[in-house]
């Protein structure tokens, strides 16, 4: 969970890419790294294996100064989405404020998406988060691709969810993933503000957060 260092005036955020292997998490970050101001960000760090290129784990820092001086910085990792790395997805979700979860828009794998979002379900209550309560946003990646899911059976599988709208994206193509990230921050805004009083003590409201750790 988010944590206060009073001493330094540091807030610090964990941000989660979960998702079935191959759907696109690293990328997303990469794509998010490009795309972030300079300013804002440290280096991007990858672990590649034969079988996972993200054995543990991807990170980089974003951060910002809010008008009373608070730091706020946020880091963003990403899961192995082998089913043998299951140990690995649950410590890296432990404490996280929000996760997104990217799904594979390609037909052949709508099994394999809901068997990775069950999985994350149950390791989200296996580390202590409770899941109905979780900030998180659904991305449907891979849509420049062919023999994808259309835009109208995702919207019939998931607009009754508690998860729509989700976001329809190509983060080969740098589409979709700056929108990704912006909603789930508006999804975890109003907790911080609920146990950090950031709009009272900080002066920080939504729009200002939001722009604040997009660089905008």
């Amino acid at each position: 969970m988010a944590e206060l260092d009073e001493r330094t005036g540091r807030l610090t955020l964990k941000l989660v890419y979960y998702g079935p292997a191959m759907s696109g998490k690293t990328t997303n970050l990469g794509a998010l790294h490009e795309l972030v101001a300079p300013e804002l960000k440290g280096d991007m760090m990858v672990l590649e294996t034969r079988n996972d290129r993200t054995l543990f784990f991807d990170l980089f820092p974003l951060g910002f100064a809010t008008p009373s001086g608070l730091l706020i910085q946020l880091k963003l990792y990403t899961v192995p989405g082998q089913v043998e790395h299951d140990s690995t997805r649950k410590a890296v979700l432990s404490r996280a404020d929000g996760v997104a979860f990217i799904a594979d828009s390609q037909s052949n794998q709508s099994y394999t998406n809901l068997e990775s979002f069950e999985n994350l379900a149950a390791n989200a209550g296996r580390v202590g988060l409770d899941f109905d309560k979780l900030p998180l946003v659904v991305q449907f990646n891979k849509r420049d691709l062919s023999n994808i899911l259309s835009e109208e059976e995702v919207r019939e599988r998931w607009h009754h969810t508690p998860w729509w709208p989700v976001i329809f994206a190509s983060a080969l193509q740098n589409e979709g993933v700056l929108e990704t990230l912006e909603l789930l921050l508006r999804r975890v805004y109003p907790i911080l503000n609920n146990e950090f009083s950031l709009a009272n003590t900080h002066q920080l409201d939504l729009e200002s957060f939001v722009s604040g750790l997009l660089g905008r």
